[in-house]
């Protein structure tokens, strides 16, 4: 066997890693945005409207947001500190741990007022793992990545979120089909968290597997690791921070809209069949995944922020057609719809991962990367169903709902406007990210 084939082993595994831990990690999330769009109000607020409880169900779904930069903190400080691999294991365990947990609670019905307190409590934890989960992920692949090909792995971590949200309509759309409406909302509901044990064990294995950053460990073994990560990121790279979640902000937006809000909204406004939702966003999330991909690797080629501006425009001017198709309620619009909008959620996220690293320096990189995320998370889609809910509820059309995610993908725009040119092929970031 070749040095070459024996050197890409660790780089295999790392990429593997980084895709099955996140696909994982996300696969939890999104069962959890699922259930709440479809039963959660029903169960966990029994006392209010259907439309309260929608409402009162999407507003867990946002407090959960709000401990992301919590985590995005506390991972980001101790990923500087101890190391990347250590992070993403205890952020895997940490999320398995609450999804399992939503799973085995018991509704309003059986304990009143504890069930949505103690589920609050769980999306709690479910939101301050995420807040540090997609930091080791990205970095590990991106600084395990050869120079001229950070986008492509660091496309690894990415393709996790399409991949969860494919695996988690795929469980609820077998369980649509297999159960019927009572029976679901009785314990179906409980089958996709608690099959979350089976795949948090298997990533867990996969992660121990791998090697840690060689960045992180060149960091470690010259004494150069930063005391106060995030102090540093602050006082050093204000801008940076600003720029990475700005960024963010209209994809995590618009992202939550499509795969949380888009089910409440055409099951209970436009009454479209259930199962039929489920695929229309599973073909879209199949076209982010290829989206993701193939942005990542143009990044490469033509450099981050121009890719960064194709999707940003494209987001500022699909969201009014969108729902324009989705309002017509005929399967054919619905699916052009979805397809071109995840072209652009592929476009700005696919090389989000290696324009984060190339942001940051490698002493507190998984500091800022880590809290640029969290806060453009919270910013963009941590109540975008809610308030999405609210006006669709106040004015009775779609338009108000268009227009708030018009205005949340202009300041994405304007922030991507500021990402440095050639920020991927300066010889200042290569140096950072081999150093």
């Amino acid at each position: 066997m070749s040095s070459r084939a024996v050197a890409a082993r660790p780089l295999r595994r790392v990429a593997v890693a980084s895709a099955v831990g996140t696909t994982i990690e996300w696969y939890d999330y999104f069962i959890y945005s699922t259930a709440t769009a479809l039963v959660f109000g029903k169960l966990f607020f029994t006392t209010l409207s259907p439309a309260s409880g929608t409402l009162a169900a999407f507003a867990t779904l946002g407090v959960g947001f709000l401990a992301r930069p919590v985590g995005g903190i506390l991972w980001g400080h101790f990923g500087d500190r101890v190391g990347r691999k250590a992070m993403l294991v205890l952020s895997l365990l940490l999320m398995g741990v609450a999804t399992v947990g939503v799973g085995l609670l018991p509704t309003y019905s059986a304990i009143g007022v504890w069930a949505p307190v103690l589920l609050l409590v769980l999306r709690l934890l479910q939101g301050l793992s995420a807040g540090g989960e997609w930091g080791g992920a990205a970095l590990m692949a991106v600084e395990h990545a050869p120079e001229g090909r950070r986008g492509r792995y660091g496309a690894f971590s990415q393709i996790g979120v399409p991949a969860g949200l494919i695996l988690a309509q795929l469980m609820f759309f077998v369980l649509g089909r297999a159960l019927t409406d009572a029976q679901f909302a009785a314990w179906g509901w409980r089958v996709p968290f608690l099959a979350s044990i089976v795949l948090v064990g298997i990533g867990l294995v996969i992660r121990l597997r791998i090697e840690e950053s060689p960045v992180f460990s060149r960091l470690r073994e010259a004494e150069e690791r930063s005391s106060r990560p995030m102090v540093d990121v602050l006082r050093e790279r204000p801008r940076a921070l600003l720029v990475a979640s700005g960024s963010f902000i209209a994809n995590t937006a618009i992202g939550y809209i499509f795969l949380a809000y888009l089910l409440s909204y055409g099951t209970s406004v436009l009454k479209i069949n259930r199962t039929t939702l489920l695929v229309v966003v599973i073909v879209g999330s199949v076209t982010w995944l290829v989206s993701i991909l193939a942005s990542a690797a143009w990044s490469d080629r033509v450099g981050r922020k121009p890719v960064y501006l194709a999707g940003s425009v494209l987001l500022v001017v699909w969201p009014i057609p969108f729902f324009l198709l989705v309002d017509t309620r005929a399967t054919a619009w619905l699916i052009v719809a979805v397809v071109v909008l995840n072209i652009g959620l592929g476009a700005t996220y696919g090389p989000q991962s290696a324009l984060f690293a190339e942001l940051f320096e490698p002493r507190y990189r998984y500091s800022g990367a880590s809290f640029s995320y969290a806060v453009g998370a919270v910013l963009g889609g941590g109540f975008a169903p809610l308030i999405a809910t609210a006006l669709q509820t106040a004015t009775g059309t779609s338009l108000s709902v268009s227009l708030y995610l018009v205005a949340v993908a202009v300041l994405s725009l304007v922030a991507v406007l500021f990402i440095p040119r050639d920020q991927s092929r300066s010889s200042r970031t290569a140096a950072a990210i081999r150093s």
